[in-house]
């Protein structure tokens, strides 16, 4: 089932499995900035990464002196929503914990995807609850697919800029697309820009630590753009499918990490895990703006 909201600016529809998106509509123009799920490049647009990021060492992970199994990017991009909150410009989609979840992910929860449209902007709030007794521990990020080019041009007329300054480092992966420990600098033009080439993504994934938590996917035909930001989350993956002409680009923010290759890590150690107390919620947003 898809649900839309919209205001004068946007039009942003969503559906029950995932809760996943479904459009980001630029009514100006009729611009769709959402990628559409071709199945050739892709067949996703923007799944919601919970209560892992990325992938596990052999797919399991220790809690307790046990070992758990769960798929890459957790269950909750394949799991039925229910709609739960809807206005005419905002939106909420939740699942709770279930017998079949606490198998693979020993913790009481509600997690909650918002949707909520003020003037040109769109915000994600991940909301995440214990609702157990004992303290919960869960991984959290995004992954929305923007297409490239989305108004005129070409993948390589389009850029990334940041807000502010920064230098990042590229947290490199191992041959399984798993963590490794090397990483490098991953200088900026200016400190600030990106240019966009096919060829970035050809090892997968960019992961960047240090990366500035607002960036605009700008481009040298168009003075239309998309400012995305992030302002709880640790890290970001840049990304399309490797050794790919795909016409479009995914911008990550995780809170965590993926696992380290040949290390089947302890949940509660991985860096940057949330951790919740009993009773306790938290949000993170991630801002999308149409400018």
């Amino acid at each position: 089932m898809v649900y839309e909201i919209e205001n004068e600016y946007l039009k942003v529809g969503a559906e029950t499995l995932g809760a996943q998106p479904t459009t980001i509509m630029r009514k100006d123009g009729n611009i769709e900035h959402l990628w559409q799920g071709d199945a050739k490049y892709w067949k996703s647009r923007s799944p919601h990464l919970f209560p892992v990021v990325g992938r596990l060492y052999e797919g399991k992970y220790e809690y307790g002196g046990k070992l758990y199994a769960l798929n890459i990017h957790g269950f909750a991009r394949n799991t039925e929503f229910t709609l739960v909150e809807k206005t005419a410009d905002s939106m909420v989609f939740a699942i709770s914990a279930t017998a079949a979840t606490t198998e693979i992910y020993p913790f009481d929860f509600i997690f909650k995807v918002k949707y909520a449209l003020v003037e040109n902007t769109l915000t994600m709030t991940y909301i995440v609850e214990n609702t157990g007794k004992s303290v919960m521990y869960f991984g959290l990020g995004g992954h929305t697919g923007f297409n490239v080019p989305f108004d005129g041009g070409e993948f390589t007329d389009y850029y990334l800029e940041t807000e502010n300054a920064c230098s990042p480092e590229h947290l490199l992966l191992s041959p399984s697309y798993l963590m490794s420990e090397n990483r490098e600098k991953f200088p900026l033009e200016n400190g600030k820009i990106l240019h966009l080439k096919h060829e970035l993504f050809d090892d997968d994934a960019i992961v960047l630590e240090g990366f500035d938590r607002i960036v605009s996917i700008k481009s040298k035909k168009t003075k239309k753009s998309i400012k995305v930001s992030f302002p709880k989350m640790h890290y970001v993956g840049l990304w399309h499918a490797p050794k790919t002409d795909a016409p479009y680009l995914c911008i990550e923010p995780w809170e965590n990490l993926p696992s380290f290759d040949g290390k089947t890590e302890k949940l509660n150690e991985k860096p940057h895990i949330g951790k919740l107390e009993s009773g306790e919620i938290y949000e993170s947003p991630i801002t999308i703006s149409l400018e």
